[in-house]
């Protein structure tokens, strides 16, 4: 088997043609140049010295994480690119897991760890385990083992982790000469940092594994490939602290809408509507649809149908990373006003029994449960609770 392996994962980018018995070619680099620079020549070098068909090769193994918000963006982004227009499956190799396998053999406990800022690193607990091989019974083979998944966590509780194994620890990793003094104070076991030779990325362990990962059915096509990051980034981590703050601003829903409400409902419900059943009530005249925003963006929605002077709420819902933050009520109370303005005297819903933070903030907003529709709901089955409100 053949494969094309990538990782930039963190400060180092490398890439590597990797067989089941050899590495062909291999190219790393540890300078201040961003990976966008030179992921894409590094992988023509590699073609063009080793004579490598591209086409022939069998999958595409890619560091998946944790890592570089950016590094990972871009690997998976050359590898997904690469796969598709070759019609290859990835398969998504944890960069910390890489790691790990560069120290091939080793029986004590196998600790990579990153950079991931604030005190905190990537990292995950490993070692090998040693098994006879077939045949004379004097050809030791080993078996990887995954003691503690790839996790962000403080040096102080990976320390403390440390500790309780009770054994002997080598360490590798970008996070090495970061955090080396807390983990010289810290830890109570023997402990070694990994040569230069193996203490930074490796494609060509990325390869090597992959191959393991991809004869275990570990693969996936292009298009399913996604990175894992572990933690949201530094500008997202801001994003959200600005939207906490933000007041909802409640307007209108127009056709322009559809999309992001289906996207909503898809994530928040099992019997989630869509595009063109959210798009088909708003072409009502007998409706009132408004949408919440919250720092610029898609916040929640609320649709609701009026007949004589009632109106029924048949959708609610405010997207998930920012619920309790005021977006529900803001909504209601701009339904509530509206209503008013058109003459209509009361506000019916219902709502599951189970669901007790939505029957809490009804509740809040001054309905009264008028009774209950047994069995109403699927996935799961249960009642409904019925609820009014008189303006």
């Amino acid at each position: 088997m053949k494969v094309l392996a990538i990782d930039s994962s963190g400060l180092t980018a490398t890439v590597a043609v990797v067989e089941d018995e050899q590495t062909t070619a291999e190219y790393t680099v540890n300078y201040k140049k961003t990976h966008s620079q030179t992921l894409l020549p590094m992988i023509d070098e590699i073609v063009r010295m080793a004579e490598v068909d591209l086409t022939a090769i069998d999958a595409i193994a890619v560091a998946g994480g944790p890592g570089s918000f950016t590094g990972l963006r871009i690997g998976s982004a050359t590898a997904k690119g690469l796969g598709l227009a070759m019609g290859k499956p990835l398969i998504h190799v944890p960069s910390v897991d890489a790691m790990a396998y560069n120290v091939y053999g080793c029986e004590d406990i196998i600790c990579p760890i990153m950079d991931a800022r604030r005190s905190q690193v990537y990292t995950g607990i490993y070692t090998f385990v040693p098994q006879k091989a077939d045949g004379d019974g004097q050809q030791m083979e080993y078996t990887f083992k995954v003691l503690r998944v790839q996790m962000a966590v403080s040096v102080e509780e990976l320390v403390r982790r440390l500790n309780i194994y009770g054994k002997r620890v080598v360490f590798l990793g970008d996070g090495v000469p970061v955090y080396k003094e807390m983990l010289r104070e810290g830890l109570k076991v023997p402990f070694f940092f990994a040569p230069s030779y193996m203490n930074r990325q490796r494609a060509a362990a990325v390869g090597s594994l992959g191959i393991r990962y991809y004869q275990a059915g570990r693969y996936e096509t292009a298009a399913e490939h996604k990175p894992d990051y572990l933690r949201v980034s530094q500008a997202e981590r801001e994003r959200a602290e600005r939207e906490k703050h933000a007041v909802p601003k409640v307007r209108k829903m127009v056709m322009e809408d559809g999309a992001a409400v289906a996207e909503m409902e898809h994530q928040l419900f099992h019997d989630s509507w869509s595009e063109k059943s959210v798009l088909e009530t708003l072409s009502q005249p007998n409706t009132i649809c408004l949408m919440a925003e919250k720092a610029g963006r898609a916040a929640g929605y609320i649709l609701a149908y009026t007949a004589a002077q009632e109106a029924e709420i048949v959708r609610i819902a405010a997207a998930k990373e920012l619920q309790r933050q005021g977006v529900a009520s803001a909504l209601m109370e701009e339904l509530e006003m509206l209503c008013r303005t058109q003459g209509i005297s009361k506000i019916l819903l219902d709502v599951r029994s189970g669901n007790v933070a939505a029957r809490a903030l009804y509740e809040k907003s001054g309905f009264i449960e008028d009774g209950i529709r047994q069995y109403f709901y699927e996935n799961p089955r249960e009642d409904a609770v019925l609820m009014s409100k008189a303006l």
